[in-house]
C-alpha cells in the first residue's frame, strides 16, 4: 500500500480542497489539531465530501460502522484512519 508520508499528503491535499482552506493553515497541522467540532469548515455536510474524496482518491470504502467521533476529532485520528483502511484493501 502507500507510504504513511503519501497517505499524509494527500489527506492534507484533501482536507485543504474539500474544505477550501490555506495550504499554510493545512501543513501546520499536527496528530492534535482538532477537526470536526474545531474547525468551523468540516460541518456534517463537509465530513461527506471528505468521506467521498478520501475514497476516491486513497482507494478505500468508508462504511457508516467505521466513523466515530474520534476518527474525526483530531488530524491524527483521521489519519490513523486513513492508514488502517488502506492496509485492508
Amino acid at each position: 500500500g502507500p507510504s504513511r508520508s503519501a497517505i499524509d499528503t494527500t489527506l492534507r491535499a484533501i482536507l485543504r480542497d474539500v474544505l477550501a482552506l490555506e495550504e499554510s493553515q493545512v501543513e501546520a497541522f499536527d496528530a492534535n489539531t482538532g477537526l470536526f467540532g474545531h474547525l468551523p469548515e468540516l460541518d456534517s455536510m463537509a465530513v461527506a465530501g471528505l468521506f467521498t474524496e478520501m475514497e476516491d482518491r486513497l482507494d478505500i470504502v468508508i462504511d457508516d460502522d467505521d466513523v466515530d467521533g474520534e476518527m474525526l476529532e483530531t488530524y491524527g485520528g483521521l489519519l490513523a484512519f486513513a492508514e488502517a483502511k488502506t492496509v485492508e484493501s
